[in-house]
């Protein structure tokens, strides 16, 4: 499966650290150690399906324990039937050479 997620919260960060909040998403989707990209208005990764579910309620909740007073999360889900579905080179490779 293929998740691309969008983690909205408010504030965004603190005053010494303007991302904070948005990083701890980030942090938690890196710890758990699956392919994945920082876009400007995203984070993509790649993972089995019970993995990628557990993974988008952790950044969620990585907001609101860093400290995020409320977040809003969007998110994009592609996976396939019969085998093992997209992946970010499958997807984008062709327009990084």
């Amino acid at each position: 499966m293929i998740v691309e997620i969008e983690v909205l919260p408010r504030p965004a960060g603190t005053p010494d650290d303007p991302y904070r909040h948005v990083e701890a998403a980030i942090a938690a989707i890196a710890a758990a150690g699956v392919v994945y990209e920082v876009g400007a208005l995203g984070t993509t990764f790649e993972a089995p399906a019970d993995t990628a579910w557990a993974l988008t309620r952790a950044t969620h909740d990585a907001c609101l324990t860093s400290g995020a007073d409320s977040v809003i999360t969007i998110v994009k889900l592609a996976e396939s039937a019969g085998d093992s579905g997209p992946t970010i080179a499958g997807l984008t490779g062709k327009f990084r050479e």
